[in-house]
């Protein structure tokens, strides 16, 4: 499981033309589920994402997590950051985990952040074609992987 975590000053996500999620200063994160992925993928991504410092404290460093900064998250499924080919000119998906059990991880994602303290939170839609609209702040961005992951790419290697 792979995060993107980018600080924002204001995100939306529109699905034919309607916004379907927006947010104002916070975080879009966006969600990519390979094969393999499980409930211990999504709990040790959303530690990282609830308790990562990446919000300015009051001297000017990155000192508050997104819980301190009491930011808001816009949640949006990406399924090309799943693992790609190291050879070839054109993306492959076919690490990327099935529809359903990947819309199911999604959504506990989003559950444990509300467990977690996170109470502002919008989604984008699974499996629809989103526009993405992000004002970076910084920009501020950070790429996550679940140790399960890690452990998965180094066996490929």
């Amino acid at each position: 499981m792979r995060v993107v975590i980018q600080r924002v000053l204001e995100g939306r996500v529109r699905v034919e033309g309607e916004v379907v999620g927006s947010i104002g200063s916070g975080v879009v994160v966006l969600l990519g589920v390979d094969r393999g992925d499980g409930e211990k993928d999504v709990e040790e991504l959303v530690q990282r994402v609830v308790h990562f410092r990446m919000f300015e404290d009051g001297s000017g460093r990155m000192g508050r997590s997104l819980l301190e900064a009491e930011a808001e998250l816009l949640l949006v499924s990406q399924v090309t950051l799943c693992r790609q080919p190291r050879k070839g000119s054109r993306p492959s998906f076919d690490q990327a985990e099935k529809p359903d059990v990947a819309r199911s991880l999604l959504l506990r994602f989003e559950e444990s952040l509300r467990a977690e303290g996170v109470e502002r939170i919008s989604t984008g839609r699974f499996g629809a074609r989103m526009q993405v609209e992000m004002v970076g702040d910084g920009p501020v961005t950070f790429v996550f992987e679940s140790q399960g992951r890690l452990s998965q790419t180094s066996e490929i290697s």
